[in-house]
């Protein structure tokens, strides 16, 4: 057996308050089958309802039409979520976002995971059709690559399929490429 020794760790205090998350749009409860069930006294996210509202508007389009702003998480997006007009392997939209040049901005990347995730409304089903509701053009029902890659294995990327799910592909297919930069 291993010796092991006793490590103390001390934590200094984070300053900047609370982190506000958004709400996930869930409305729905649902038992160990999978089956919907009435939401009181479950404590799933359904019943809660935590988090902040979405500002109304969410999406603001900009003065050029090609460009949409987040008000919720401050990121900007590229309105046409399909701007390569088509699917690209891992590396082809890591650098296809690199060398866009968008809306007076050359500051263009794949979003991370968490980012691209933000865009889910998990109340929906069918996310690229919501998303093609709120000033996004082109948004496609398949999956999209993230710059996040898989910490257990390099030749694969973690992706996020416009119905909510997340899951990891390998670096050498093809899926779609949905450019974001900082914004506010």
């Amino acid at each position: 057996m291993a010796n092991v020794t006793n490590v103390t760790v001390t934590c200094a205090p984070v300053s900047g308050g609370a982190i506000a998350l958004p709400k996930t749009g869930q409305t729905t409860c649902f038992n160990a089958a999978g089956g919907a069930i009435g939401c009181a006294g479950t404590g799933q996210d359904g019943e809660l309802q935590a988090g902040i509202a979405a500002p109304n508007p969410r999406f603001v389009v900009d003065g050029t039409g090609n460009c949409v702003t987040d008000n919720l998480t401050g990121l900007m997006w590229t309105r046409n979520a399909n701007l390569p007009a088509g699917t690209r392997t891992w590396q082809q939209a890591l650098d296809f976002a690199k060398l866009l040049d968008l809306c007076g901005f050359t500051d263009w990347r794949l979003p991370n995971r968490r980012e691209l995730r933000s865009l889910v409304n998990y109340g929906v089903s069918d996310n690229a059709a919501l998303l093609n509701t709120q000033g996004f053009t082109g948004v496609q029902a398949g999956f999209y690559w993230t710059s996040s890659s898989l910490a257990a294995g390099a030749s694969k990327a973690w992706v996020v399929i416009m119905r909510g799910d997340v899951s990891s592909q390998a670096k050498n297919v093809t899926g779609f490429v949905w450019p974001v930069r900082a914004g506010q």
